[in-house]
Order: C-alpha cells, then sequence, then structure tokens
C-alpha cells in the first residue's frame, strides 16, 4: 500500500488499545502526575511505558510505584534516544508519545487516536492560540524554522515540535535510521512524514 492510499482503520481488529511512551530525565516531581492523567485519558486499553534517560533523582521508582512500565537506560542518552528505545519494545501498534513534565494535555489523547483510527499516519497536537507562551527572544527563530519546514514539506506546519503526539509505529520504524537521538526528533519525524505523502493531521492544544 502507498502513502498516499487510503489507510485502513487503526482499531479495525479489535478494541482500542495503544502504546504511550513517556520520556524522562530527573522528572521525580511531576510524573506522578503525568501517569494518573494518562491512565485517565480515553481510550481505556493502553500500556505506559516510562523511559528513564539515566536520571539521577526516583524517577524511575517512582513511575514503578505509579504502575508504569519503565525501560531504564544506563545513561542519559537524549529524548530521541529514549522515544526510539520505547517505540522499540512498544507493544501495539499505535504510539501516543508525552513529555513528563506536564506541560501537555493528556486528557486530549482521545482526539489524537481518532485522527489515527480515521486514516492519519501522524496526529499532532498543535500549539496555537494566545494561551501560548512562547518567550519573546525565541519567537523570530521558531517562526523561520516553522516557515522553512512548510516550504519543505509544501504544507503549512501549525506546530513543528510539540511533543504530544501519536503515530503509527510502522511509520517510526520505516524512518528510525534518520531520526536523531536528540530534541530534533519531533522535527525529523515531521519532515519525514510530510515530505513522503504520509496524512498528518493537528489537533489544536
Amino acid at each position: 500500500m502507498s502513502d498516499l492510499e487510503p489507510k485502513p482503520p487503526a482499531f479495525a481488529d479489535g478494541p482500542l488499545r495503544l502504546s504511550v511512551v513517556i520520556p524522562c530525565f530527573n522528572e521525580k516531581a511531576t510524573i506522578r502526575t503525568v501517569l494518573e492523567t494518562v491512565r485517565a485519558a480515553e481510550p481505556l486499553e493502553k500500556e505506559i511505558i516510562v523511559v528513564d534517560d539515566g536520571s539521577s533523582d526516583r524517577t524511575g521508582k517512582r513511575s514503578e510505584a505509579a504502575g508504569a512500565r519503565v525501560l531504564s537506560l544506563p545513561e542519559n542518552r537524549g529524548y530521541g534516544a529514549a522515544l526510539k528505545a520505547g517505540i522499540g519494545r512498544a507493544k501495539y501498534e499505535i504510539i501516543v508519545i508525552t513529555d513528563a513534565d506536564g506541560t501537555y494535555p493528556e486528557d486530549r489523547i482521545a482526539e489524537l487516536i481518532a485522527c489515527v483510527d480515521d486514516g492519519a499516519d501522524m496526529a499532532v497536537g498543535a500549539r496555537t492560540g494566545k494561551q501560548v507562551k512562547i518567550p519573546l527572544l525565541r519567537r523570530p527563530a521558531k517562526a523561520a524554522l516553522r516557515w522553512l519546514a512548510s516550504y519543505l514539506g509544501g504544507v503549512r506546519i501549525p506546530d513543528l515540535n510539540s511533543g504530544l503526539r501519536a503515530i503509527r509505529r510502522d511509520v517510526v520504524l520505516k524512518y528510525k535510521g534518520i531520526l536523531p537521538e536528540g530534541f530534533s526528533f519531533t522535527t525529523t519525524i515531521t519532515l519525514a512524514c510530510l515530505t513522503n505523502h504520509h496524512r498528518v493531521d493537528y489537533v489544536t492544544i
């Protein structure tokens, strides 16, 4: 099946099941709250994988105590490396990623999943609107990068590097070789999807 053809429903063969992957580095203060929000979010059937990226605090222990499946990396390898490790160990074909610091509304996961179930290869929680606070010094650079990415991708990109998104696992594995180990993971997977004609949906969060 080519990327231009409609994708089948993500959950056509059974109930909603997904793997939520949360990369963590020294997030003991917020991880329990994030896990509680993720667990309460629809759909109900999910595994939660916390990738403890070499934390020196009790992030891993608190995650285990909160019922998450913890994958511990021996040293801090980076955001992208943690995501790739977690996605590689995921049981289900639909992946949701979010951050461990409590900055994303995980109660909106169901809306992202609905887009993937409708045929999207990736659904991105787009941080748009007046309530989004970006430091003044960073705005020109972020705007320029978003414009360049939109030009390369051939479509308008409302949020290039949001850390809350749902994606089909086979898409991540397809581009695993070019996905970086740092914070540019999300930028790269966005451009890889758009330039290869995958369907990418955006949900305003």
